[in-house]
């Protein structure tokens, strides 16, 4: 049955809501234990952004009949990433005010050496997950775009 009420914005941003948790989590819980600054911790961020990216389109196909445009998959998965991102971002902020030790562990140095804050980090945080976001929606799209979709033609 067709939800025609869901739209590809309050997709995203319900599930950015639900990814963001999941990512917020995993991110207090790596921090507390101690492996933030593992390089599996920051590859596990990914692939559960890229989850929560998926889950969203496929939620919106199933609520659309199995009929989506390419355009509504696509800016569903951009609205999720940014989402979450935005709200990872914000915890990261948090964190660092809170813990000046778990942040330490990751900071990074920029190339002429000087240390790169949190804010700067946070702004990564939301610019990394979010081209993810973008990646991952134009992938996952070739896999759920209408089993109608006609490709374009050459013009000649």
């Amino acid at each position: 049955m067709a939800d025609t009420q869901l739209t590809s914005e309050s997709n995203g941003i319900r599930t950015g809501l639900l990814t963001a948790a999941v990512l917020i989590v995993y991110t207090g819980i790596a921090a507390l234990a101690g492996f933030l600054d593992k390089i599996e911790a920051g590859t596990l961020d990914v692939v559960i952004l890229a989850g929560g990216v998926v889950f969203a389109i496929m939620r919106m196909k199933r609520a659309r009949g199995n009929r989506l445009s390419y355009f509504q998959g696509f800016s569903t998965g951009i609205v999720t990433a940014l989402t979450a991102s935005v709200l990872l971002g914000a915890f990261f902020w948090l964190l660092g005010s809170i813990s000046k030790s778990a942040v330490q562990q990751i900071e990074a140095r920029d190339l002429f050496g000087a240390d790169l804050g949190v804010l700067i980090g946070g702004l990564g945080i939301i610019l990394l997950g979010t081209m993810t976001g973008v990646i991952t929606s134009l992938i996952a799209m070739q896999y759920f775009k209408s089993p109608d979709h006609q490709p374009i033609t050459s013009l000649d």
